[in-house]
């Protein structure tokens, strides 16, 4: 059986969402399957969030910027949204995914020198990957199916 694919969604798949990709597959690659797409992709991925992912020892130097259209007719297990545009623009995917909400700061809108940017960067980073390691942490198999739904959602507000 293959592992529950888990879609990061944000709107320019440029920052936040490839990193939450490649954090969640450096962290649990081996229970799940982490996939980033945008409701307006950029076309491109953040050189920062390339080279904040470096400094953490994941390379997404091959990643690209997707469309979510890629992904409506897959079949997915969960759908984070990472900022709140993509919260609002979620299309609805068939199989009933347990959908929650992670809302980060975009750190592409950051103003200031390269090196209060690449703070702004490794600061988000941190948060994804606190977030990752919470949901990796839910007991799914104790949990009833709205348990867990839920506990999901709730990483959304640490």
């Amino acid at each position: 059986m293959s592992n529950p694919n888990i879609l990061f969604l944000c709107t320019g798949n440029s920052c936040r969402s490839q990193m939450a990709e490649g954090i969640l597959n450096k962290l649990a690659g081996d229970r799940f399957t982490a996939l980033s797409a945008g409701s307006i992709p950029a076309g491109y991925v953040h050189p920062m969030a390339i080279e904040t992912m470096r400094e953490m020892g994941i390379d997404i130097s091959q990643n690209r910027s997707k469309s979510l259209d890629v992904y409506l007719g897959e079949p997915l297990s969960f759908i984070v949204t990472v900022c709140d545009d993509a919260k609002e623009a979620c299309p609805v995917f068939p199989g009933k995914p347990i959908t929650a909400h992670w809302g980060f700061e975009d750190p592409a809108k950051f103003e200031g020198t390269d090196e209060e940017k690449r703070r702004i960067f490794r600061k988000i980073a941190g948060e994804i990957e606190r977030r990752i390691q919470l949901f990796l942490a839910l007991p799914e198999a104790t949990l009833s199916e709205m348990e867990y739904h839920q506990a999901v959602k709730d990483i959304g507000s640490k």
